[in-house]
């Protein structure tokens, strides 16, 4: 996972997190992005907003997924 910059929409959105939201979101992060915030590469928002990215992303991909599998579901049932 590279990590970069986060986007305006995340800062946002980072900002309007209750501090319970933030303390969940940010116990999930894995990979780059925790060792780059204890190490003060990234500030607590910045972090935040790239999980909340990552999220939105890994998201997308699951629903991409998903429909596939029921289309696949789909025409094995009129078979």
């Amino acid at each position: 996972m590279k990590i970069k910059s986060p986007d305006d929409k995340y800062i946002e959105q980072a900002k309007l997190l209750t501090e319970d939201e933030a303390e969940r979101l940010l116990s999930r992060m894995e990979g780059k992005l925790p060792r780059r915030l204890e190490k003060d590469k990234l500030t607590r928002l910045e972090a935040l907003a790239i999980q909340l990215e990552v999220e939105d992303d890994m998201l997308e991909e699951w629903r991409e997924h998903m429909a596939e599998i029921r289309e696949k579901d789909k025409k094995k049932a009129k078979n």
